[in-house]
């Protein structure tokens, strides 16, 4: 139960990204988990396939995609084999918004073609050991210096997704005092050189799930940011933020949905294969009765995450719209994995079977992007209540 979101052209472009993750991912998959990340070259044939520009201006190389259908479908396909792209998806769906909405000119002749080819792939620092879901607490500083023409950046960032790897950070920093009154007063956002004296990459955190994706500790010591590197105006990130978390909770239901829908399909075929006392588990009545749930389930989590698609392809999608989708289906699916990995026993367990990475990698969805208690307050909030 879908509703009629693809055309051909989507058809043809899903076919590409299945037959790429079969080639290129799947059967060395593994081989990254182990890693931590992908090897760096594979940014640049993602580059090279115009998966990482496909919303991207085509005068930078992109694809000049309006829609974040095509985002979605490699969402999907991921999903279904049970692989990621490493940082691909913070890097196109939730960094690429704020360069082309905010970038200078100047700036997006300087960082797109890079970010199109891969050759320059970026991350974004918001987090920090004491600031994680309220970004009015973020205490990373900069100064500006005396003659205006740079930023002296110190603090530090934790749990940035694709920090070891990354070229450029977005990062979120205090240019000036809260004050009691307005505590998101001073933040701004600066696109620090990975490079410069004074960045360092701290830890690479180690996750129970999401294994092919580098997450690192960040510090800046006295790190100088040229002032033409400040992304928009001093003093509105959180603007800019609240303007594009939208997009990154859409991006992390759609994964939910994928994530929901694959579980099915592997309890599925696991059930109908597996025998216990001679016959298929799928035979059993409570194993039809909790794939019957699932599958409802599935369905209902894919029309929400459907809906919120068709609707930020619209500019409509609400910010507690999108907390709603958000909400829903990182719950759905954490429920949907939850029973699917029970049907395979112990099985379930092993890490050789996608539905245990499912399990693993799903759980921090209710975490990233937004809380699930945040996406309930906002929920709340537009109710009035």
């Amino acid at each position: 139960m879908r509703t009629a979101l693809y055309n051909e052209d989507h058809s043809a472009f899903r076919e590409m990204v299945r037959g790429f993750i079969a080639r290129e991912v799947a059967p060395v998959f593994e081989d990254w988990m182990e890693q931590g990340h992908p090897p760096r070259e594979f940014y640049n044939r993602l580059g090279e396939t115009g998966i990482l520009g496909i919303q991207a201006p085509e005068e930078f190389g992109g694809g000049g995609e309006k829609s974040f259908k095509y985002n979605a479908i490699v969402i999907e396909e991921s999903a279904s084999a049970g692989v990621s792209f490493g940082n691909f998806s913070v890097h196109s769906n939730l960094i690429l918004p704020y360069l082309t909405t905010y970038a200078s000119a100047q700036q997006k002749k300087r960082w797109l073609p890079g970010f199109v080819s891969g050759e320059t792939m970026f991350a974004i620092a918001m987090t920090e050991p004491g600031a994680g879901s309220d970004l009015a607490g973020i205490s990373t500083s900069a100064v500006l210096s005396d003659d205006g023409s740079h930023y002296i950046l110190n603090g530090s960032k934790t749990f940035i997704s694709g920090g070891a790897l990354a070229d450029r950070v977005l990062v979120v920093c205090r240019t000036a005092q809260a004050t009691p009154e307005d505590r998101r007063r001073g933040l701004t956002i600066l696109v620090v050189d990975a490079h410069t004296v004074g960045y360092a990459v701290g830890r690479k955190l180690k996750k129970i799930g999401l294994q092919a994706q580098d997450t690192a500790e960040l510090s800046f010591v006295d790190v100088r940011v040229p002032v033409e590197d400040r992304l928009g105006d001093e003093g509105a990130a959180f603007t800019y933020l609240t303007h594009n978390l939208a997009q990154e909770r859409l991006t992390i239901a759609l994964g939910g949905a994928a994530f929901a829908s694959a579980a099915l399909t592997h309890a599925l075929e696991y059930t109908a294969e597996r025998k216990v006392f001679g016959k298929p588990v799928s035979s059993f009545q409570n194993s039809k009765f909790v794939l019957a749930e699932c599958a409802a389930d599935v369905d209902a989590v894919n029309l929400m995450a459907d809906r919120a698609l068709e609707l930020h392809d619209a500019g409509e999608l609400t910010v507690a719209d999108a907390a709603k989708a958000k909400l829903f289906c990182t719950e759905t699916a954490g429920r949907v994995i939850d029973k699917c990995l029970q049907l395979h026993g112990g099985y379930g367990y092993i890490l050789e079977y996608p539905i245990a990475r499912l399990y693993a990698d799903t759980r921090v969805s209710r975490i990233y992007g937004g809380t699930s208690e945040v996406m309930k307050t906002i929920i709340a909030k537009s109710l009035g209540i």
